[in-house]
């Protein structure tokens, strides 16, 4: 029997779930999470792989908006990206990373344990959380891509800022 799951088969197991816990539709989680990977392979645990799909981005993210506001050890383009933000756009991404870092706290009190419900419930309420941030990292990317040429220049010592 293959370890995989075609992708047909994964939204009709998803579909159920969806029902049993009111949760968002398979192609808007796909859409921002790129859920249609766990078919990949095989699982009992099918909410599991959607909420640690979902987490990935959302540390990817947090970690991305962390070495802007707090540029430590980071490459060297992100000099670049801090200069091309105003304060009215560092503070967005602060409440940004404030509401990712909430829904790192809630993923390990779900992750210690496998409880369906609170996987489903952790889903809904971080695709919703989701919903409202990614307009605002849209606008920053925005900024950032507009104002990129005016600070991504080199000095002579090799610095850029």
């Amino acid at each position: 029997m293959s370890k995989e799951l075609s992708l047909n088969d994964l939204k009709k197991e998803y579909e159920k779930i969806q029902k049993k816990h009111d949760l968002p539709g398979f192609d808007e989680l796909n859409r921002d999470f790129c859920i249609e990977k766990i078919s990949d392979f095989e699982t009992d645990f099918l909410l599991r792989e959607v909420r640690k799909t979902m987490s990935d981005r959302f540390s990817n993210y947090m970690r991305f908006i962390e070495a802007i506001l707090n540029p430590v050890n980071v490459p060297m383009f992100v000099f670049s990206i801090v200069k091309s933000i105003n304060t009215e756009e560092k503070n967005k991404l602060t409440e940004i990373y404030k509401k990712l870092a909430e829904i790192e706290v809630e993923l390990i009190g779900v992750d210690v344990e496998y409880v369906e419900k609170k996987e489903a419930e952790f889903i809904k309420q971080s695709f919703l959380v989701w919903q409202k941030i990614k307009k605002d990292i849209l606008e920053i990317v925005e900024v950032i891509k507009k104002n990129w040429g005016n600070k991504f220049e080199p000095n002579n010592k090799g610095y850029f800022g």
